[in-house]
C-alpha cells in the first residue's frame, strides 16, 4: 500500500482496535488450531453428535467455525458451553507457547506513548488475551478494554458486536478509530461498524484472502506502521 495512505490511517486514529491473534501474537504457534479443532470434533464423536457438523466444517481447521457450527443447532445449550469451555482451556495452553507478532510490541507502546487508546476486538475468550498480555507486559496498554468471545456465539465477528462494545466504551466515533485485523472477518466486523480497516497479511495466502474479501489497505509488516508513527510523532 501506499506509504500515504497508512500515513492518513494512523494519524487519523485515535482508537485503535486490535485483532488478537495475528497482529498481536500468533496464538496457536506452538499448540496447532488444527489440534484443537480435531479435538473438538473428537468430543462431539464421543457424544454421538458428529452429524452436526457439514463435511466442509469436519474439514476446517478453525476452531471457532465448529464452534459456531454446534451453536447454530443448539444455541445456549449445556454441549455449546462446554465445547467453549474446552477451547478456552486449549487457548489458554496455546498462549503460554504464543509467539508475538514481530514489531507488535513496541508499535503497541509507541501509539499509547503518542495518545492513542488501544483495545482488544478478538474472537478469542477474554482471559486468555489478558492472560498473553501480562505476560508480555502489555496489559496496562489495553486494560480495561478487551472485547472478546461472549456466551452469544452469533455475536462473534464478522459480526460487529465487540467493535460497538469497544466504541461505545471508550465513547468514539467509528472515523476516529482503526481496526487491524488478519482474516476476511475482521474486514467484515470493520465495515459493518463503519471503522477504517488495515490487514495485516504475513504471508501472501492472507493478503489473498484480505483483497479478495475486499480489504484495499494491507501491509505485510508491522514495521511499516512503527516506521510512520517515528516519522508522525518526531
Amino acid at each position: 500500500m501506499e506509504l500515504r495512505e497508512l500515513r492518513e490511517l494512523i494519524v487519523r486514529a485515535r482508537v485503535v482496535l486490535w485483532d488478537f491473534d495475528g497482529p498481536v501474537c500468533r496464538l496457536f504457534a506452538g499448540h496447532p488450531a488444527a489440534d484443537v479443532a480435531r479435538g473438538l470434533i473428537g468430543h462431539l464423536e464421543k457424544l454421538g453428535l458428529g452429524e452436526l457438523l457439514t463435511p466442509d466444517e469436519r474439514r476446517s481447521t478453525d476452531p471457532h467455525v465448529l464452534l459456531r457450527a454446534v451453536d447454530r443447532h443448539r444455541p445456549g445449550s449445556d454441549l455449546v458451553a462446554r465445547l467453549e469451555d474446552h477451547l478456552t482451556a486449549e487457548e489458554l495452553k496455546a498462549a503460554e507457547s504464543a509467539m508475538p507478532t514481530p514489531y507488535a510490541d513496541p508499535v503497541i507502546r509507541t501509539w499509547v506513548a503518542v495518545g492513542s487508546r488501544m483495545v482488544i476486538t478478538t474472537n478469542n475468550a477474554p482471559r486468555v488475551v489478558r492472560s498473553y498480555l501480562t505476560e508480555r507486559g502489555l496489559l496496562s496498554c489495553f486494560a480495561p478494554h478487551i472485547y472478546g468471545r461472549t456466551n452469544d456465539l452469533q455475536l462473534l465477528k464478522p459480526d460487529p458486536y465487540c467493535l460497538n462494545r469497544a466504541l461505545s466504551a471508550t465513547g468514539s466515533a467509528p472515523g476516529d478509530a482503526l481496526m487491524i485485523g488478519d482474516t476476511a472477518s475482521d474486514f467484515q466486523a470493520a465495515r459493518a461498524a463503519g471503522v477504517p480497516f488495515l490487514g495485516y497479511a504475513r504471508n501472501e495466502r492472507k493478503e489473498k484472502v484480505l483483497r479478495e474479501a475486499g480489504a484495499t489497505a494491507v501491509v505485510d509488516s508491522l514495521r511499516l506502521i512503527h516506521e510512520v508513527l517515528w516519522q508522525v510523532h518526531a
